[in-house]
């Protein structure tokens, strides 16, 4: 099996074509054996019938794959095990008790407040909404993956409140009683629990366009734009050798998310081809300017006050550059044409391939073609 890209996502869809191989098997329908029928059989599957919704094939039968770059995220996924007990959070507790600014503990403190409610709902929306009607067992196996993922960035995200030593009620309460962190949880909620019931009829032409939209809203906004923007706050600490812990076990959620968000890309792309569906302009229009609208609103929030290097506008600003990022990966009008990036340096920081030193931290990076590496 040749290797998956994950830096593609700009390239045209190479479809969901089956190779020959697979498209060499016969299909045949069988009729359910009767009651205690000795040697009864069914027919076998013809993996070119597979789909990303509405399939016909066995959804317990993994291979031949349909769909083999979604088994390589998983083998990707994979090489990327961690936990947040490797990473040490001394500093941090002393970061933000002797050296974080009042407006520093504010940004801090809400960053994580909007996270742990947003991964918790990612985790649901993936296992209650999402997987359940992927058709293609290598689809919903990534995606268990993922599942599993989410509720490790929220322990994460609880580790981080236990050991700086957070009151918890508080901040797991800041998203029902601050507007403008639940402006973008309701929103989020609205879009995703559109589709979240089990018995939706994907046959039916609207209710797939809502579900491609819903899942897009997902893919490419709440998990491509919000969160890969909503770490920015913190690494912008990071730069400046405050919250190092913190920020370490955020470069490695992002690098789950990245993963996340190709393959949620990989999948609107592929959904939109097969289905021969197109999403509607003017509700594509909707969803960028709520999503703006929300992420305007809470960057003033936890932004109120400007913190050195780093100000709501630029949040807002980033948020825009990597919308239109998103958008030409998916293949659709970007939302919000020349804008350009505010933050040249994130892209790095983000990135965990960097020197660091052994006695202090785990090292790892991705390998291309193989296991993650121990430098």
């Amino acid at each position: 099996m040749s290797a998956a890209r994950f830096d593609d996502w700009d390239l045209p869809s190479s479809g969901g074509a089956a190779a020959p191989a697979l498209a060499a098997q016969t299909t045949a329908s069988a009729a359910s054996p009767a009651p205690g029928t000795a040697g009864a059989s069914l027919a076998a599957v013809n993996a070119a019938d597979k789909r990303i919704v509405n399939g016909k094939t066995d959804i317990n039968q993994l291979a031949p794959f349909k769909y083999p770059w979604a088994w390589e995220f998983f083998l990707k996924a994979n090489r990327n095990h961690w936990t947040p007990l490797e990473i040490g959070m001394a500093q941090d507790v002393h970061d933000y008790s002797h050296k974080l600014s009042d407006a520093e503990r504010h940004v801090f403190s809400n960053v994580l407040a909007y996270l742990t409610t947003s991964d918790i709902m990612a985790m649901r929306n993936i296992g209650l909404a999402v997987m359940e009607k992927m058709s293609a067992p290598e689809l919903q196996i990534y995606q268990a993956r993922q599942v599993y993922e989410e509720a490790l960035h929220t322990w994460t995200y609880q580790h981080c409140i236990e050991s700086i030593g957070l009151d918890q009620q508080e901040i797991y309460n800041r998203y029902r009683v601050v507007p403008e962190i639940h402006g973008k949880i309701r929103l989020a909620s609205e879009r995703l629990n559109r589709v979240l019931r089990s018995d939706i009829d994907l046959t039916n032409r609207d209710n797939l366009h809502e579900f491609a939209l819903s899942y897009f809203f997902f893919a490419v906004i709440f998990e491509g734009c919000w969160f890969y923007n909503g770490f920015t706050p913190i690494f912008a600490l990071q730069r400046r050798g405050l919250m190092k812990g913190t920020a370490e076990q955020l470069q490695y959620i992002m690098r789950d998310e990245v993963l996340h968000c190709a393959f949620g890309i990989r999948v609107v792309r592929e959904l939109l081809k097969e289905e021969n569906l197109t999403l509607d302009p003017a509700a594509l229009r909707t969803l960028w300017d709520e999503a703006e609208a929300a992420e305007t609103a809470y960057a003033g929030y936890i932004l109120r006050e400007p913190i050195l290097g780093y100000n709501a506008d630029l949040h807002v600003q980033q948020f825009r550059f990597i919308a239109n990022r998103r958008a030409r990966q998916v293949g659709v009008e970007e939302p919000f044409p020349g804008v350009e990036g505010a933050l040249p340096w994130l892209d790095e920081q983000a990135n965990l391939r960097k020197e660091k030193n052994f006695f202090e931290t785990r090292v790892t990076e991705y390998q291309t073609g193989g296991a993650l590496a121990w430098d």
